[in-house]
């Protein structure tokens, strides 16, 4: 397929118009996210049906009119969520329409992590040279078979848009994708409660209350930091830091000398402002602490999660589905927890979407209420395989 190379604030505003004006256009993005609080876009590629524009994003600089411009189309990708998280935490924006090929393709039975070669050589019969995954895209020029793998990664998406659409609606799951791509285009989907990021930090499960609501404060400085900094989090303060100082919970410079992994330098530089956050945190009123993690499920209703597992692992079975897209394992662990009383708590508790709900509540409820049972079949037959039958 033709490719032009797009380096100039006037190349792109015509790129643009012809996005905005284009009823799907294909997308992928590369990026250096080693460095950067956000990751930096080096190149991205816009593939219409007959042309691949290749954007040369530091030479353009400001980007912003072609992200408007993709908000007002079809975007099609592969692995679409982190390209949109770029667009997300540099842009505030987000494409509102979406059609992603991976997501698409799992529910025509190829697994969630079918990658796009794959994809490519068994539905249309192409196969794409991935040499350059590892590539460095911030040098430049960029070389031939940079350029070659940049406009095969989306030179054949439209296709596969078309083709999975097909095989999408002959098994009436086209509704289910699109139910699945919707969150793509929405912006809260990329971002993290600040109130609860803490819990990320590792050893925040056994911490009391007030030592997490340091910590949550800690958090939020640190985010903040590196987000002024465009650093990583680990280069203003590595989480065993952050859990350190919520249960040293110091008052003085001095007490900060106490801990050995914060140096120095982050003690001059941050030391105040640590101190104002561990304040903070001792400041806030008991009964608005942040409630401890939810515990394990402990063992003896470990067996029921796993029983609930191995359920869901036969329906996304006999559905050609991946387990994991039905119902997340901390869904089923809530439910070993609270022990729901009848179906609708069952659901409730879930919080499934539709298309999850009509395959999963109604068996796992009879499972739950002793209505259905597990059996192994085909053991002796070295074919072991489990499935579910009514009692």
């Amino acid at each position: 397929m033709n490719y032009r190379i797009i380096s100039d604030a006037a190349g792109l505003a015509e790129l643009s118009a012809r996005v905005r004006a284009a009823p799907r256009v294909a997308l992928d993005t590369e990026f250096h996210n080693e460095r950067a609080y956000t990751a930096r876009l080096m190149v991205m590629q816009i593939a219409f049906a007959d042309e691949v524009a290749v954007i040369d994003a530091p030479a353009v600089g400001a980007l912003s009119p072609l992200i408007e411009a993709l908000a007002e189309t079809l975007v099609v990708g592969h692995a679409l969520s982190g390209d949109f998280k770029i667009f997300a935490d540099r842009f505030d924006r987000v494409p509102a329409r979406a059609f992603d090929t991976q997501v698409a393709a799992a529910f025509c039975g190829y697994g969630l992590s079918v990658s796009l070669a794959e994809l490519v050589r068994d539905m249309l019969g192409v196969r794409l040279k991935k040499t350059q995954t590892v590539s460095d895209w911030s040098a430049r020029p960029l070389s031939p078979m940079q350029l070659e793998y940049l406009v095969d990664d989306v030179a054949h998406l439209l296709d596969l848009q078309d083709g999975l659409s097909v095989r999408l609606e002959s098994r009436e799951r086209l509704q289910w994708a699109l139910e699945e791509f919707r969150p793509l285009g929405m912006l809260e989907h990329y971002r993290i409660d600040p109130h609860r990021a803490y819990l990320r930090i590792p050893g925040a499960n056994r911490m009391n209350r007030r030592e997490l609501g340091i910590l949550s404060e800690l958090t939020a400085l640190r985010d903040s930091v590196a987000r002024r900094r465009d650093v990583p989090l680990r280069y203003v303060l590595g989480d065993d830091v952050l859990a350190g100082l919520a249960t040293l919970r110091p008052k003085t410079q001095e007490d900060l000398s106490q801990l050995r992994r914060l140096d120095a330098g982050a003690r001059r530089s941050l030391g105040n402002d640590i101190l104002a956050a561990v304040a903070r945190g001792e400041a806030i009123p008991e009964a608005d602490l942040p409630q401890k993690p939810a515990r394990p499920v402990g063992v003896q209703r470990e067996g029921l999660v796993a029983a609930m597992s191995v359920l869901v692992a036969t329906i996304a079975r006999a559905n050609e589905l991946p387990a994991s897209l039905l119902v997340p394992r901390n869904a089923l662990e809530r439910i070993a927890r609270e022990l729901p009383s009848d179906r609708e708590a069952l659901a409730h508790g879930l919080d499934l979407t539709a298309w999850r709900a009509e395959l999963i509540v109604d068996p796992l409820w009879e499972l739950l209420s002793g209505r259905r049972a597990l059996r192994i079949e085909g053991y002796a037959q070295r074919t072991p395989q489990i499935t579910c039958h009514g009692v």
